[in-house]
């Protein structure tokens, strides 16, 4: 099981990660694409790497708008080494 991370240490990530954010116990960010065709084929992306790492993120479309957020749901759902990756 991964070990959550601080405040501290998700402050000091987030220092490294432009666009992202931490809210509601979720590291998020939302993409803007061209429509809703670039939409899904970038959530069919997402999906394929997830897979491979075996770490799932939560996926939100709406038409050309892709909202992401990331916790890990081995760890009670908080945010993890993992997540950062």
């Amino acid at each position: 099981m991964a070990s959550p991370l601080s405040t501290a240490d998700i402050e000091q990530a987030l220092a490294s990660l432009p666009g992202w954010a931490y809210s509601g116990g979720k590291l998020s960010k939302t993409y803007k694409l061209v429509d809703y065709s670039a939409a899904l084929g970038f959530i069919v992306r997402i999906g394929l790497e997830a897979q491979l790492r075996d770490h799932h993120p939560e996926l939100y479309n709406v038409y050309a708008t892709v909202k992401i957020e990331l916790s890990t749901h081995d760890a009670g759902g908080q945010v993890t080494q993992k997540d950062v990756e």
